[in-house]
């Protein structure tokens, strides 16, 4: 595919060249020519990529409990529920029903206010949401910044998506690596030397001193874009829980020597790449959290950490095996009247199951990191069971 002209043409009045984090952010969310804010990009097996949500409702269905048990321990008459960069929409449905069903009580004094700031995914939010059983409002940080909500905000594959910075060992220096314009081409070149004061902030994460570990040409992202978003986050919030739910590195894994490349991925119907030139625009592009990174920006935005898990620990506690044990056999509506279950019910039956299976597996999305924080609440006084899924999961499931 011929590069854009609309990208030719920036990169032109840029100088021909910018910092990788500008041209992700470009490809991702300009609102006429990037992947989600244009509204391209599809989530779902069918689609680009596959989400927990997209899966069906079994993931909504384990996290509503968890969701619920943050809402009730929050002293306040009105509540809210903050899903940022709902993708779709699925989730956002999925527990809106769910807590409906389930906590009546709850759902009277809850709203849900979701945070997009592309048109084009708003748009397939506002209809797959149509009809939703809790009040329903489109909002941004800054906007809710004016009047602070109580409640419970939801990032689930979101911080990923964050534009990053690139780093490329060049001689003796890290340096800034750029997107450059050459004869009509893209390609990824080391730019100017990191300024002290951010090279500084890589001894924590390991990436100094330089040393004959990581060569010529090794580099990797780091995430300017948590503390702002944190920041954000936090100033909407005046009382209430983040979770986080992303892929995820600790820094000794996320910066080791073996990982020359970083974690940057391209995505487009059901197909990775690890090249993210590929049609600007037309790819998803995400790469992974550093655990560090994040739990830094968060402190210093003013949130206290509650704990981690990976996401199979999480869902085991809040109940994925006794789920599953209740799947082993059709319900009996779907039992037919020779006493054999029916294709549909068998084949719906299996498809619930293998979804779950691939919330846990390790290969798939069960290695996803689950971090939640606390903000405007002493946390040292919070109840032992308000935190469901930080319990340790039962030996025995």
């Amino acid at each position: 595919m011929p590069l854009p002209a609309w990208l030719e043409e920036r990169l032109l009045q840029a100088g021909g060249s910018v910092p990788f984090r500008t041209y992700m952010e470009w490809v991702l969310n300009d609102p006429e020519h990037g992947a989600y804010g244009a509204g391209r990009l599809s989530i779902g097996p069918r689609g680009d990529f596959a989400t927990a949500p997209s899966l069906g409702p079994e993931f909504a269905a384990l996290l509503a409990p968890q969701i619920a048990q943050w809402l009730q321990d929050l002293p306040q008459e009105r509540l809210s529920l903050v899903e940022t960069g709902p993708g779709e929409g699925s989730l956002a449905a999925q527990l809106a029903e769910a807590l409906a069903a389930g906590w009546p009580q709850l759902a009277e004094r809850l709203e849900l206010v979701l945070v997009e700031p592309n048109a084009g995914m708003a748009a397939r939010q506002r209809q797959r949401l149509a009809g939703s059983p809790l009040p329903l409002r489109w909002s941004s940080f800054e906007e809710m910044a004016a009047a602070p909500l109580t409640g419970v905000v939801l990032a689930h594959e979101v911080l990923d998506a964050l534009a990053v910075g690139r780093i490329e060992r060049s001689g003796d220096h890290w340096r800034r690596q750029q997107v450059t314009l050459q004869q009509g081409t893209l390609r990824l070149e080391p730019g100017d030397p990191l300024e002290p004061e951010d090279e500084a902030r890589l001894e924590p994460l390991g990436l100094l001193p330089l040393d004959s570990r990581r060569p010529e040409g090794w580099c990797s992202e780091l995430h300017p874009g948590l503390a702002p978003w944190l920041a954000a986050c936090a100033a909407a919030l005046a009382r209430g829980r983040l979770l986080v739910i992303d892929y995820a590195l600790e820094a000794r894994r996320y910066y080791a020597p073996q990982r020359s490349n970083g974690t940057l991925m391209a995505y487009r119907a059901q197909r990775a790449s690890s090249d993210p030139l590929l049609e600007p625009g037309h790819w998803d592009l995400t790469a992974h959290l550093c655990v560090e990174s994040v739990l830094e920006a968060a402190e210093a935005a003013g949130w206290s950490c509650l704990g981690q898990r990976r996401q199979g620990e999480a869902l085991l506690a809040l109940g994925l095996a006794q789920r599953l044990h209740g799947l082993q056999q059709p319900a009996p509506s779907a039992v037919r009247a020779s006493g054999s279950p029916g294709s549909d019910g068998l084949a719906a039956l299996l498809a619930r199951r293998e979804a779950l299976l691939r919330l846990v597996d390790p290969a798939a999305l069960g290695d996803f990191r689950w971090l939640a924080f606390s903000r405007g609440e002493v946390v040292s006084a919070l109840a032992s069971g308000a935190e469901l899924f930080l319990q340790e999961p039962d030996p025995g499931t």
